[in-house]
């Protein structure tokens, strides 16, 4: 089976538009979500191909640890923390504070 990378990428978009303010997610969250658990990297992927799109809040996705590790694809080295910072989620050294608390899981959040 051949993935289709565009519509794999219009997938995680979508999962990310549903993210609430003020949460967060993880990329193997997402792959998880869309049964496609391997592919973590990919959703990254989409998620640098993201900006420029004002309705994709990418700055709501981190990897599993809760690590900025995007930060580098957003306008400004401390943009992706600014905006993280404005819905209330505080972050030091690239790392979310309690990042269980305002962890949100697709699976979960969207009951499916």
């Amino acid at each position: 089976m051949t993935l289709n990378k565009n519509r794999f990428f219009e997938d995680v978009y979508e999962v990310v538009k549903l993210i609430p303010k003020g949460r967060v997610t993880s990329y193997g969250a997402i792959a998880h979500y869309l049964g496609t658990k391997g592919s973590a990297r990919m959703v990254g992927w989409a998620m640098n191909k993201a900006h420029g799109q004002p309705d994709v809040p990418a700055h709501r996705v981190v990897n599993r640890q809760g690590l900025l590790t995007g930060k580098h694809h957003f306008e400004g080295p401390n943009a992706m923390q600014e905006l993280l910072e404005e819905e209330g989620i505080r972050v030091k050294e690239d790392k979310i504070m309690e990042f269980e608390k305002f962890f949100w899981d697709p699976k979960d959040g969207l009951n499916l």
